[in-house]
């Protein structure tokens, strides 16, 4: 089967019906027949603000087009082509079927313009008896013609066709230019913000007026069928879209010093009156709907077979039919028998203005689109996106959201219905193609450049800890990740909302290809169990030989804030005295070369219980670790599985001290000192001769959490029984304090 995407199906047309395919689009048949009305409606001033705001959408469209098309070879699908090439099959697919239901509603509306401009000879049918002739006896003739015409001659008679048709067209427009009126000979002074009264609004003048600023897309259509379209559509497009804007301009001060408001309001081809001979006007109105007729016939049906050649559409068969072109001349034969059923349904509507807004809503959601796409692809500064023509971010910006803006301001319903319609064609279009997702990949570069700006601003701020800012950047090191999730669970609930948290997974061993493909099986393994429990944790794997070699390691980490890590978390397990933490304190002393908080968890079977009740224990000789303690906790508690949680804070002193240490507590809390109500706060007093394990194990048996401060002294003296001996409590988490932290 020939494809349109092949180099021999092209004509090797240049950069002129780029051009005059784009021109004759765009001065084609709302300047002759609406042009009037929107200077009545609006008045001259407001009727230039319409064209420049039209062209805030159209000319950076046309920018995106042209970048985008110098990056990468377009080839046959023109538009369609562009947007699925550079935001995927899926995304591209649905905005695709968008703009191909445009183009082939565009070929309706300027049929039916075309049938407008016989409207001057209607009266001289009247002595034969033919009243009120409805337009449509023109118009489905002519669709069944102009279908019939192009089938059988294809891409080059609209070529051998425009050329004659553009001529016509500025023949016309310079009897229009020329012309004089009474009107404009009497005129002493222009009024240029006079209007109607009671006339249409803004926004719905520019949605009846739009499809004209649409044309400056029309060439690209042509990509299949151009020698170098890198070059032409780049050069042909944005002539096209100024010289339009630019003529636009002056008809609209021509038609205001010609004729007054209700004249150009009441007659639909007033430029009639005001031209030097008459019936050119009708003859450009013709030749311009004309023209613009068999460039949507062409464009649309060659989108619809690129699109069919993609496999977007639902059926293979379907997906097959639509893709044939002839082999003698490439034509895609079925996609234009499709174009043609559709062309015929809204010629038989036959309501100039109901079409012309419906393709304007279609041509917003595509154009909005393209904008999108440029200015994404700037952000995220893929290195293979290289065009040759450059355009400025911020202008695609502009343009994508003055689409999405004058969308809703010409219809919230209608903006409502194409939103809902893209995201259904969506839908379909990604249940049907799952495996040819482009969206990922461009919003991973988007995602990539922002954390980077990100990181480079926080690593240019204050490096040193400002305390009353303080937030938790924690990277927590275990080797039991499979056998047990408490660690995994504690730096989930840290990195929720408040802090920063990388777990890694560690492998014993010497990294090797065995060990590095197992890590990176973990890894999916670590992702998924993340994905899962819905937490904000960045995984890793670590392989190596030694706890010493991995704490090396891992204290030079930098966070994924951006900023350094300042904690640092291990894991243990209560019920196993052989599980690693003899090694931990023999490295407490490396680890605290870079000053990070330490946290040990003490893993328990109740895997940290109804999640109600978290216990702090602070005693006479731990108060440095104070603060540190209460704000994890309230940092915990911030998780949603958390959210029934009650902190209380238990100090434990002998009976001699207790009041005066409720005092001190007291005067803390006051001053802000310790971030805590007093109504959390219990005193415990203990005699001399009572453990103080024995107090905690009695105390919180059924705390969900208990938070013991550590001090390093004590575990390297003691050696790991610091850790163990709270067989009666739950999970156990001991907070280290590498600075104190006076938080209010």
């Amino acid at each position: 089967m020939a494809s349109s995407l092949d180099k021999s199906n092209q004509k090797g047309f240049g950069t002129a019906p780029v051009f005059f395919t784009s021109i004759s689009t765009i001065l084609g048949a709302i300047l002759f027949l609406r042009f009037g009305y929107a200077v009545s409606n609006l008045g001259l001033l407001s009727a230039f603000s319409m064209v420049l705001v039209g062209h805030l959408v159209t000319i950076p469209t046309a920018m995106a087009i042209s970048e985008i098309a110098t990056n990468q070879k377009v080839q046959g699908g023109g538009v369609y082509y562009i947007i699925s090439r550079s935001f995927g099959i899926t995304i591209g697919g649905s905005i695709g079927i968008s703009l191909y239901l445009s183009q082939a509603i565009s070929t309706a509306f300027y049929i039916i313009a075309f049938a407008e401009a016989f409207r001057p000879l209607f009266p001289l049918l009247e002595p034969y008896g033919l009243h009120d002739i409805n337009l449509r006896f023109i118009t489905i003739p002519c669709t069944i013609g102009l279908i019939a015409l192009v089938i059988y001659k294809g891409a080059d008679l609209g070529i051998r066709t425009l050329y004659i048709v553009v001529g016509i067209l500025f023949l016309s427009l310079i009897s229009f230019f020329v012309g004089t009126t009474e009107f404009s000979e009497n005129l002493v002074k222009i009024d240029w913000s006079g209007h109607i009264e009671g006339g249409d609004n803004f926004f719905k003048v520019l949605a009846i007026c739009f499809p004209a600023f649409t044309g400056i897309a029309a060439g690209v259509g042509l990509s299949g069928d151009l020698k170098s379209p890198e070059r032409s559509i780049p050069i042909g497009t944005m002539l096209a879209g100024i010289f339009g804007m630019v003529v636009y301009m002056l008809v609209a001060y021509k038609l205001s010093i010609s004729a007054s408001l209700e004249d150009l309001a009441s007659d639909p081809l007033i430029m009639t009156d005001i031209s030097v001979w008459g019936p050119m006007i009708p003859i450009g109105l013709a030749a311009a709907a004309l023209s613009s007729a068999i460039g949507s016939i062409l464009v649309a049906p060659r989108t619809l077979q690129a699109i069919a050649e993609d496999e977007v559409l639902p059926n293979s068969s379907l997906n097959q039919w639509l893709g044939f072109v002839k082999k003698d001349s490439g034509e895609p034969l079925h996609a234009s028998l499709i174009t043609s059923v559709v062309t015929i349904i809204f010629v038989l509507i036959g309501d100039i203005d109901i079409v012309a807004q419906i393709i304007t809503m279609f041509f917003m959601v595509t154009y909005g689109a393209i904008c999108l796409i440029s200015f994404l692809e700037h952000f995220a500064s893929d290195p293979a996106y290289r065009p040759v023509f450059k355009s400025k971010p911020i202008i695609s910006l502009v343009g994508a959201l003055m689409c999405l803006y004058l969308m809703f301001k010409i219809s919230v319903t209608y903006t409502f219905i194409a939103l809902v319609f893209m995201a259904l064609l969506y839908q379909m279009v990604r249940h049907f193609t799952p495996n040819k997702e482009g969206l990922k990949a461009i919003f991973q570069g988007v995602i990539f450049q922002l954390s980077r700006q990100f990181q480079i601003f926080l690593q240019k701020t204050e490096k040193d800890d400002v305390e009353d800012h303080w937030r938790p950047a924690v990277v927590c090191v275990s080797r039991n990740t499979f056998k047990r999730f408490s660690a995994f669970n504690l730096v989930k609930w840290i990195a929720h909302k408040y802090g920063f948290a990388t777990y890694i997974h560690l492998i014993d061993g010497y990294l090797s290809k065995e060990t590095n493909k197992n890590a990176q099986k973990d890894l999916e393994r670590l992702i998924k169990i993340s994905e899962a429990s819905d937490s904000k944790v960045y995984l890793d794997t670590m392989i190596s030989p030694s706890m010493t070699s991995v704490i090396a390691q891992v204290i030079q980490l930098p966070s994924v804030a951006g900023k350094e890590n300042n904690m640092l978390m291990f894991e243990f397990s209560k019920n196993n005295s052989d599980d690693g933490l003899k090694q931990l304190i023999d490295n407490f002393k490396l680890m605290s070369v870079t000053g990070n908080d330490i946290c040990v968890l003490g893993s328990d079977e109740r895997n940290f219980g109804y999640k109600t009740e978290i216990h702090i224990w602070l005693t006479p000789k731990d108060l440095e670790n104070a603060n540190l303690m209460i704000l994890l906790a309230f940092i915990i508690i911030g998780h949603p599985e958390w959210n029934k949680a009650k902190i209380t804070l238990l100090a434990c002193f002998p009976d001699a001290e207790l009041e005066s240490r409720r005092e001190q507590i007291l005067n803390l809390i006051k001053t802000g000192r310790l971030p805590i109500s007093k109504n959390n706060v219990r005193l415990i007093s203990r005699a001399d001769n009572v453990d103080m394990k024995t107090v905690i194990n009695s105390t919180s048996q059924d705390a969900d959490l208990t938070i013991i401060g550590l001090r390093l002294e004590a575990a390297k003296k003691i050696n790991e029984q610091v850790f163990y001996g709270y067989d009666d409590i739950g999970d156990v988490l001991f907070i280290h304090t590498a600075k104190r932290k006076d938080i209010s």
